[in-house]
């Protein structure tokens, strides 16, 4: 055996509610203000919600606004008192305080990111990793991708039977690569292990809950070839109870999730998060980018799996570094090439990044940022930096 583990929350888990809601307010003010700097944080603690930060925008909110915000994303999350948990088992919304602690962005990061010439410097420095992997059709790492699968399943399954189920929910799953060799070469051989915490109400007994949520992995649409019912080693609420829940038993921070909303592990991560930030913050827009380098060397064929590694300056536009690691499984050029390939042809400037994935424009019609902050922030066929439309350009590295 050679085995990997990653892991999901869903959007119900503490620190995800902090995200949502984080970057909901993220989505307001751009929506309104397209070119609003802000970074507000987050912080989620039983009864109390604590926001802090520094936004500057032409859209101005009261502290009832912001509070009527932090209600709405916490309903929509289902945390909306329709379920049959009582107020001591789980977060309502009536009882939400919410603190408001905002202040103005800095003057000094203000004239190094909004130059004269119409330029966009870097938010902070900092060092941010995209990566894929041909194990899926998505071409995400396989763990993390069923992971998500399962939280999906069994998170849509409790919005929708509240009194049954809560919101609050864990998955985790085991690969069996068989060899060392196969995890190089993204060969994959068995789902070996899942885990599922997901908490249900008083009147439930265990039995009754994994019998449903087995019930709800059979019918997630893993892959036939690596999911064997009878062979699959399954943990459904391994402690026996799970009934109190949500941000009343467990606090919440932004950022604090940063593997479950990349790669699961399989590859570095950078040093903060996208969660909170706007998109002149490269920690954001940066790992957008990268993962899209990464996504079209994958799809391209020139590689089964790919790191690509971008670092910035605090004011400065252009990346300070760009590298291309394929982990040995490059096709046709080696990793030198694709470097210099990448840095030729792409400037991954902050305002280029921008414009290349309209991250400027959140809307309902496209992407809203609270929308990636719940499920996920790469890996999702849908958003625009996961979208091949490059590719006719990497496929000529193969002539």
């Amino acid at each position: 055996m050679y085995l990997f583990t990653s892991e999901i929350v869903s959007p119900g888990h503490p620190d995800k509610c902090a995200d949502i809601i984080a970057d909901t307010i993220v989505d307001r003010h751009i929506m309104a203000d397209p070119a609003a700097r802000v970074a507000s944080e987050v912080f989620v603690a039983g009864k109390n919600v604590v926001i802090g930060g520094e936004i500057k925008s032409q859209l101005e909110l009261s502290d009832a606004e912001y509070e009527q915000i932090v209600k709405e994303a916490l309903a929509k999350i289902g945390y909306n008192g329709k379920g049959k948990f009582t107020h001591e088992q789980c977060l309502h919304p009536e009882d939400v305080k919410v603190e408001v602690l905002l202040n103005q962005q800095s003057p000094d990061i203000s004239q190094g990111v909004d130059q004269e010439s119409g330029e966009i410097g870097a938010g902070d420095q900092g060092i941010m990793f995209g990566y894929a992997s041909s194990e899926t059709a998505d071409l995400m790492p396989s763990a993390i991708t069923y992971a998500r699968m399962l939280a999906d399943k069994v998170y849509h399954y409790a919005l929708n039977h509240p009194h049954k189920l809560g919101v609050d929910i864990k998955t985790q799953v085991t690969v069996d690569y068989g060899t060392k060799e196969n995890f190089e070469e993204c060969r994959p051989q068995k789902i070996h292990t899942i885990v599922v915490s997901a908490p249900c109400t008083e009147s439930m007994s265990i039995e009754e809950v994994r019998k449903l949520i087995h019930g709800l992995i059979d019918d997630t649409g893993l892959p036939t070839s690596l999911y064997d019912p009878e062979e699959t080693i399954i943990h459904i609420n391994p402690t026996g109870r799970y009934v109190s829940h949500s941000p009343l038993h467990d606090s919440g921070l932004t950022g604090r999730k940063l593997i479950v909303d990349s790669f699961g592990g399989y590859a570095p991560i950078g040093g903060g998060a996208q969660s909170s930030k706007d998109y002149t913050k490269v920690d954001r827009s940066g790992l957008y980018a990268a993962r899209w380098l990464a996504k079209h060397i994958v799809a391209a064929g020139l590689a089964k799996k790919c790191i690509v590694q971008i670092s910035y300056a605090i004011g400065l536009a252009k990346p300070t570094s760009v590298s291309v690691d394929t982990m040995g499984t490059y096709m046709k050029v080696n990793d030198d090439v694709l470097s210099e390939f990448v840095m030729e042809h792409f400037p991954l400037t902050p305002m280029w990044i921008t414009k290349q994935f309209d991250l400027d424009k959140p809307s309902e019609e496209t992407f809203t940022y609270a929308d990636v902050a719940s499920r996920g922030q790469v890996g999702q066929s849908d958003y625009p930096w996961e979208q091949l439309d490059h590719l006719e350009l990497f496929e000529k590295l193969k002539a």
